[in-house]
């Protein structure tokens, strides 16, 4: 790739936040505390999750930077950064989120094949970019099209970076065409992260956001495009990220029986409190965050100090001091909401949460009922443990 350049070996990884916590070094996976995801509504690049595959690629000319549109289309394009630039900019506020998240917990459950991933394995941006859509139109589809007329139905992404997966080949992954040729559907080409120049970790120069669908799907360290008559062939579509039932094991799973995952389910984190916690009285503030895929919004988060038995509406907002109403004009659809509760807590108590979308999905009760051998999209009532009394550290 003229200008980019995919690693083979882990030296010349960029520097990260001190107050990350490493789930694997070697390709580099990372959280932040889940308390400073609550600390802002969009999630300072430095404290955004990591999710690699391999070595981070390498910018050495952005001049020379360029990328193929190629495939079941009339005839191949060539675009540069420049090219991308004189497109019309947009900023798009989407939730990134990693289908592992909460893996941890389920592997408590019975053990999963994965990184172990605490509750933080999502992040909610600013992302800054021209909408794929128009760049599909450089290279002749019109918009909302879902087919072109050579038969492709779905748009490839190929990375620059090379993952052990792929026997040292690329990282890629697809969405279908006429997700990609829709304005609605906010998918972007970005090259800004919160107002500022990607940084390697996050795709520069140019990385592919898929909102409202697993981070697997948004493509970062874009090499280049194919209009494909099917789905991705690729390991990460075809043999990971698919939600298999908690019958299916390693020796009798079939991945051609499942589609690959795209839209995430609800989901909600209490962030403010650790899994097990110790206070001095009973009264405490709950927090955190939910969401869910498809840009569907948060009809309401539910709060329980008794695991489960009685409960209370927590309030909702994505800024501070503005109302939010699911899927007004005014609320970003791709994004995150903030719920928070103040509630009188007895000696001890397990505290749940549990979130309900516009569409009245609602997150399931037990993690046991949606256990997969690969640990993705645990999406049960998230439970923390409350004490009162005196901490002996």
């Amino acid at each position: 790739m003229p200008g980019v350049r995919g690693l083979s070996e882990y030296s010349q990884e960029p520097s990260r936040h001190p107050c990350l916590k490493i789930n694997a070094k070697e390709p580099f996976n990372a959280e932040p505390p889940r308390s400073a995801l609550i600390s802002s509504y969009v999630t300072p690049v430095d404290f955004f999750y990591k999710r690699n595959h391999g070595p981070i690629p390498i910018v050495d000319d952005i001049e020379r930077y360029c990328f193929f549109i190629t495939g079941l289309i009339n005839s191949p394009k060539q675009l540069f950064m420049k090219d991308i630039w004189n497109l019309p900019k947009y900023n798009v506020t989407a939730t990134l989120q990693c289908a592992g998240n909460r893996r941890t917990a389920m592997s408590k459950t019975r053990t999963v094949k994965g990184v172990g991933w605490d509750v933080a394995a999502i992040g909610n941006a600013v992302w800054g970019g021209a909408k794929l859509a128009d760049v599909l139109e450089l290279a002749g589809i019109p918009k909302c099209t879902s087919a072109t007329p050579s038969g492709g139905k779905h748009v490839e992404f190929v990375s620059v970076d090379k993952c052990k997966e792929e026997n040292g080949g690329p990282y890629k992954a697809s969405i279908p065409l006429s997700q990609a040729t829709n304005p609605q559907a906010d998918v972007l080409l970005a090259y800004e992260m919160n107002g500022e120049t990607l940084n390697r970790d996050h795709g520069y120069p140019l990385r592919v956001v898929v909102p409202g669908v697993i981070g697997a799907r948004s493509v970062k360290w874009l090499d280049s495009i194919n209009i494909i008559a099917e789905e991705c062939q690729g390991f990460f579509m075809q043999k990971d990220y698919k939600m298999f039932p908690p019958s299916v094991n390693w020796d009798n799973i079939n991945w051609s029986t499942r589609r690959p995952q795209m839209d995430f389910p609800v989901q909600c984190a209490i962030c403010s409190l650790e899994d097990v916690n110790v206070v001095k009285n009973g009264k405490i503030t709950i927090k955190g965050y939910a969401v869910s895929g498809g840009g569907r919004g948060i009809e309401r988060v539910d709060i329980s100090i008794d695991g489960g038995k009685t409960w209370v509406e927590a309030s909702r907002y994505q800024k501070t001091g503005v109302s939010y109403v699911a899927d007004d004009m005014n609320s970003d659809k791709w994004a995150w909401v903030f719920f928070e509760a103040q509630t009188d807590i007895p000696k001890n108590a397990e505290i749940v949460a549990k979130a309900v979308d516009v569409a009245s999905n609602v997150q399931p009760e037990s993690v046991e009922s949606i256990w997969n051998l690969r640990g993705i999209l645990n999406t049960s009532w998230h439970r923390v443990h409350v004490r009162v009394g005196h901490s002996n550290m």
